[in-house]
Parts: structure tokens; sequence; C-alpha cells
């Protein structure tokens, strides 16, 4: 068990392959309530949660338009808009203006030497999209926008069960973006807890982990 920051232990939750026939919050409750116990933390990856809603979108069946084919050329290749059909979901999510004036900010930004701009300006729910790379199949094959509603997510979950729950978008760029937390602990701690990323989404099938802190020898 490879051990987080802070004091904290993940275990990660192998689970079914989550689809859009599936209520995220009783799945997360059947499987973690063997494990999980006062004191701990739930950690939900973001994109399983938003499959559960039925907003992943096969990519072959995105019609990308001239403006997408054009600013899906730009983003870093780590970057999750970097295929037209990704770019196309973003407009889709944001507007064709809100888009453009995202990337005309992007350029403007990477002048002075900075990054981001994109995503403050055309809207930072757009970096929650995960493009067909990294997934588990038949997913490998979909894109993935952000999940709606995380924070009425995690306060049920939150409410059946009295454990702290968080929903997280993390890479293994050590990025951590919280969309929700419900219970106790603070996000600061939280981020530097899941940048080693405990969560696995590809064949390691487990969306959900639960962090247990480390008893110290003098805690006993």
């Amino acid at each position: 068990m490879v051990l987080s920051a802070a004091g904290w232990a993940p275990v990660p939750i192998r689970t079914h392959i989550i689809t859009e026939k599936d209520d995220i919050v009783d799945v997360v409750i059947k499987y973690t309530r063997p494990v999980a116990e006062s004191g701990d933390i739930i950690v939900i990856a973001e994109s399983p949660v938003a499959i559960s809603q039925g907003r992943a979108v096969l990519s072959s069946s995105m019609k990308s338009g001239l403006l997408a084919r054009f600013l899906s050329k730009f983003p870093d290749k780590d970057g999750s808009l970097g295929t037209p059909e990704a770019m196309q979901l973003a407009i889709n999510e944001a507007g064709k203006f809100r888009i453009i004036l995202g990337a005309i900010a992007a350029a403007l930004g990477k002048l002075l030497g900075r990054r981001g701009d994109f995503y403050r300006v055309a809207g930072r729910d757009l970096a929650k999209i995960d493009d067909i790379a990294g997934t588990l199949p038949p997913y490998d094959r979909y894109i993935v926008p952000g999940p709606k509603n995380s924070k009425e997510i995690t306060e049920k979950i939150y409410e059946k069960t009295g454990i702290t729950t968080v929903i997280a978008d993390i890479n293994d760029l050590k990025c951590v973006d919280i969309l929700a937390i419900s219970g106790k602990v603070k996000e600061r701690e939280l981020i530097e807890i899941l940048k080693n990323n405990p969560l696995g989404n590809d064949d390691q099938q487990t969306p959900i982990v639960v962090l247990k802190r480390i008893r110290t020898r003098e805690a006993v």
C-alpha cells in the first residue's frame, strides 16, 4: 500500500464498470460499506459520476465543426481538448462566444508566459472534460465532461454514511481539482493528500478510494 501525504493511507475500491444505469450514491455506499468507518474520507473520481449521469458522449458521434478542428491544434498534448471531438464538446457546453474569448485570452496569456487563461475565461468546468485516452473500455471510445450537481451527491452520501465524501478530478501530473466536499476536511489538506493520485479509472477499475488516517504508535 502506497502511503499518501499527511499521514493517510489510500484503500482503492474495485467496482464493476459504472454505467448510466447506475445510481452513483448507491454504488458508493455499497462498495465502501465494508471498508469505510468514522474518521475516513471517501474519494470518488469525477468521470464515473458523470458517466452515471448519462453525460458520456461517443466520440464517433460527435461531428466537429471548423472552429473545433482549428482550435484543437493548440492545446498542449497533455490537455483534454486536443481532439476536434473534445473541442466540439467544449463548444457545445460553453458556446462559441466563450470558447473564442477563451482562445484569445490563451493566446495573449502565452505571450506573457502565463498558462490557464483559456479555462479562466471559457469556464473552469471545461478542464474537467476527459478525452478518449486512458479510460476503461467501453468508455475508451467516449468523451466524458465533468459531472453535474457534485455537491448534491457528496451531501447525500455524507448524510447516509456520516463519512466525509469528496468528488475529485486528479491526474498523474499531480494536478488535483476538488469538485465537492461534504464533511470534515480542509480542501488544502485534501489536495496535498491526493497529489499521488490513488484513483484508477483504467484497468485498475478503482474509481473509489477510502482514505484512512495512519495511527502512530504514540496515538494508540
